[in-house]
């Protein structure tokens, strides 16, 4: 049952991802509220079902968005899985964590997003998409992560209580 929640947690951060955090740009770059949803969520040590929480977002997104749902299905899964593995790896360092998660998920994400928009046949130049998306899309979720990650770990300990505090 408590897998069921992600459905309409993911649906809310979709809402506000599209209606607010899909307007404020810089250049051409701007945050992603479910990228740092899904890394928060998967960088909790207690969380479960964090890949659903990813399917749910990449489905989501790719359905408001207009690219492919299969990239960001595909994107929004390869940041889970970095999350799960740099939470075994720097699991003494939660912050530190959710930088590099947030840093290689928005560089893997932008980076699938561009290739797929060149395989369907755009014009982009790949030096430009860096300085005037990537770049500007980076540091916004950098300096979002630092608000998101305390909120998701509250959620998790909402979600799932440890036994120490059930």
């Amino acid at each position: 049952m408590k897998a069921l929640l992600a459905i309409p947690i993911m649906g809310l951060v979709v809402i506000v991802q599209s209606a607010i955090f899909s307007r404020i740009n810089v250049l051409a770059g701007c945050p992603d509220l479910v990228l740092l949803v899904v890394a928060g969520w998967g960088l909790q040590p207690n969380a479960r079902y964090g890949w659903i929480w990813a399917g749910l977002a990449g489905l989501m997104v790719g359905y408001v968005s207009g690219v492919n749902m299969v990239v960001m299905l595909i994107g929004y899964l390869l940041v889970m899985g970095l999350a799960q593995l740099v939470r075994r790896l720097v699991w003494q360092a939660p912050l530190l964590a959710m930088f590099a998660v947030t840093g290689l998920g928005t560089l893997a994400m932008l980076l699938i997003t561009y290739v797929s928009l060149w395989i369907q046949g755009s014009q982009l130049v790949l030096g430009e998409v860096f300085i005037q998306i990537i770049l500007p899309s980076l540091l916004f979720n950098l300096l979002l992560s630092l608000p998101v990650y305390p909120v998701m770990h509250d959620l998790s300990l909402w979600i799932h209580p440890s036994e120490m505090e059930a």
